[in-house]
């Protein structure tokens, strides 16, 4: 039988990020400490990522400033296994995302991951979220957790990316950015940050616009973040968080056909410039968290938070949606220290509560703006009450257990004000209790081996149960939660001070896979698929060299089909075919040089030169689930690429100040190729193509005050 080729691909790239890995690891001693990288999102308790039973990495700060404008998330995130972001090129439609497969159908934002902003959720209860929710340049540090343990989260199948804020420094500082690059980028911004006895404050104000890469895709944007942190008693301690994105323009070049993919990749898609396809939001957002210490062993934190978004929406359908949504939850949480039996056990019980309730309408356009009558007019409703319990014991000298349960109740509702077209209105709930349970051998003080189980479920979101069939508005409650089997091996090593590896086996088995059913005119319909299967390895190693060299490699490769057959948009789905949406692998390698050196876990100094050459490279990604463009005749998939980029900075004294220059050179070698693919597209308007050779220079003084 012939072997399929993207698993010959999926088995080199797999040879390959070994013996890079293995190569890599033959590594000098250093004052480097890896292992006091500090996680939260495991246990909700800080602890040392090493120690967490969990496929979890961490992005600091340095890393996020060095990767680029502090635009998107996957300028960094590109450098953690297991998670895929894609770049659109197309901030109408916001990043995709997705972990371990899980998210890539979403045709436009983050669905089934959970995100959270210092610990406030930034996903609707449905599972719904946008990654321009986070405002980089303020940002510490970003975790990203995969596999069972991250279902302790809810209605989250795929995972948890969870950003934190910085701290204010004990020294009051002014930081100025600004960056400027191919296609008319523009990127600024001001951050103070500072303390005045316990009361700490950050506010960060940044502007971004572009011309984009393609035809109808300019952009603007500005967003303010802030934190104020301050401490009512010496146990007690209070933070308060408020975002506010303004997208005042974001034009949508929507996808292009094989066809028009090929003759010229930065046009604008079918319509897109005559009906000026484009969307406009604007977000805000407060929270408050509260943290008190009980006393040596026990805490307790609370948070609160509320929302509102306002988006609209004109299609290349001469139609337009608008949403109007406000957003509220709260939760508790308590934490322990304690022991059981003479065994040490740390635990934490909480509850969570969310809600959010927005009015959606639509109507008629031409030339991209409103004409005639509405033509949709709802409120809808999605809420989850959520009970939680999880326990890390010592059961023996060398082995640790963790064991969780969740129990989950979602309400989505549909209240239809638009009663000539029928009346679209209905509700539906969604129960799960989703246990987790895994077991660490502590085999060494460098080397960890863990085992992990855990059930998880995702509901559909409000989009997925708009319409009951293709271009008819009304509630469709006939779509199951889906139910999800997942089983992890994993092992972290520290061979050095200097080095660390960390690798993962996992197979997720799904029932239920909420799938397109059919969709035209932009309409689409939902319904569930029998099964499906993902199977796969992760794969992160980073060493040092020597104290100026630094090498960092992040790998993985899956195998995502469908398990049993079923039939979607009137063709059969074969058993066998590939997910789409997801690339069969994905690398990220990167060598640094710093002329001062440097600390693996962080940097002590930013003076002087710093240079580095980074490797991108990802597998073929199927398009639609039967994987053949019966349009086209062709082009049923998006084959894979490697590309290289350049950057390099330099930083001076200012007096007590920094001043930071970067420049960047991606795609050195110019490959012409797909960056994502809108999946199941009726048109077959799959591919978002990337950009070319593009550039990206900038400035960043920060000053004491």
């Amino acid at each position: 039988m012939k072997k399929d080729q993207s698993t010959v691909r999926i088995r080199h790239a797999s040879h390959a990020a070994l013996v890079m890995t293995m190569t890599a690891l033959v590594c000098l001693p250093s004052r480097a400490q890896t292992l006091e990288e500090v996680v939260i999102s495991v246990s909700r308790s800080e602890q040392r990522s090493f120690d967490a039973p969990a496929a979890i990495q961490s992005v600091d700060r340095d890393t996020i400033q060095d990767a680029g404008p502090q635009v998107n998330l996957s300028e960094s995130l590109t450098r953690v296994p297991g998670l895929t972001i894609l770049n659109r090129q197309n901030y109408a439609q916001d990043l995709q995302v997705s972990i371990r497969g899980f998210g890539a159908r979403s045709a436009f934002g983050i669905r089934g991951i959970r995100l959270l902003i210092d610990g406030i959720p930034a996903t609707t209860p449905d599972g719904q979220g946008q990654a321009s929710s986070i405002s980089l340049p303020s940002t510490e540090r970003i975790e990203v957790m995969r596999g069972p343990l991250a279902l302790m989260y809810g209605n989250s199948a795929g995972g948890v990316i969870q950003a934190f804020t910085r701290e204010a420094p004990a020294e009051p500082e002014v930081g100025l950015q600004y960056y400027t690059g191919s296609y008319g980028m523009h990127r600024s911004d001001w951050q103070y940050a500072g303390r005045v006895g316990e009361l700490g404050l950050v506010a960060d104000y940044s502007t971004f616009d572009t011309n984009g890469y393609r035809g109808n895709s300019t952009t603007e944007r500005k967003q303010f973040n802030g934190k104020l942190s301050f401490g009512p008693s010496e146990k007690t301690r209070v933070n308060l968080v408020f975002n506010q994105f303004d997208m005042p323009l974001a034009q949508d070049p929507l996808g292009l056909t094989a066809t028009q993919l090929a003759q010229d990749a930065t046009q604008a898609g079918t319509n897109a410039t005559s009906r000026r396809t484009r969307k406009i939001t604007e977000q805000n957002q407060l929270g408050a968290s509260l943290t008190h210490e009980l006393d040596s062993g026990r805490s307790l934190t609370a948070r609160l938070y509320y929302g509102t978004r306002d988006n609209l929406q004109f299609l290349a359908t001469n139609n337009w949606v608008g949403l109007a949504r406000d957003y509220y939850g709260a939760g508790l949480q308590y934490n322990q220290q304690t022991r059981i039996g003479g065994k040490p056990v740390a635990w934490v019980a909480g509850y969570e509560f969310d809600h959010s309730r927005e009015r959606r309408q639509s109507g008629g356009a031409t030339s991209g703006e409103k004409t005639g009558a509405i033509t949709r007019n709802e409120d809808n409703q999605a809420e989850s009450s959520d009970l939680f319990v999880q326990a890390t014991a010592l059961v023996a000298e060398r082995w640790s257990m963790t064991g969780g349960l969740r129990q989950s109740t979602i309400r989505i509702v549909s209240d239809d004000y638009f009663l000539s077209n029928g009346d679209g209105s209905g509700n539906v709930s969604y129960q799960a209790t989703n246990p987790v349970l895994g077991l660490t051998w502590h085999a060494r003080d460098n080397l960890n081996l863990y085992a992990n189980y855990g059930r998880g479920f995702e509901t559909p979101t409000l989009v997925e149960v708009a319409y009951s069939s293709t271009g008819n508005p009304s509630f469709n409650p006939a779509i199951n939660a889906s139910n999800s089997q997942h089983y992890e091996l994993g092992a972290k090593w520290v061979p050095s001070a200097a080095s660390r590896v960390d690798f993962t086996l996992y197979q997720v088995n799904t029932t239920d896979e909420i799938v397109v059913a059919a969709s035209s005119g932009g309409s689409t319909y939902y319904k569930n698929a029998p099964g499906t299967s993902r199977t796969g390895w992760e794969l992160a190693g980073r060493t040092l060299l020597n104290p100026n060299w630094r090498a960092t490699l992040s790998a993985s490769a899956i195998d995502a089909h469908f398990s049993e057959a079923f039939v979607s948009s009137g063709s059969t789905v074969m058993a066998g075919n590939k997910i789409p949406g997801i690339p069969q692998y994905f690398a990220f390698a990167e060598l640094l040089w710093a002329q001062q050196a440097m600390d693996d876990a962080k940097r002590k100094s930013r003076l002087g030169l710093q240079a580095g050459v980074e490797l991108v490279s990802a597998g073929r990604i199927y398009v639609n689930d039967t994987n053949l463009d019966t349009v086209a005749g062709a082009g049923t998939q998006a084959e894979g690429y490697t590309t290289f980029n350049l950057k390099a900075s330099h930083g001076w004294a200012v007096g007590k100040g920094l001043l930071m220059a970067y420049g960047r050179l991606d795609n050195v070698t110019d490959q012409r190729y797909v960056g994502s693919v809108i999946v199941n597209q009726s048109s077959s308007q799959f591919y978002e193509p990337a950009a070319g050779r593009n550039w990206t220079v900038g400035l960043r003084l920060t000053l004491p005050l």
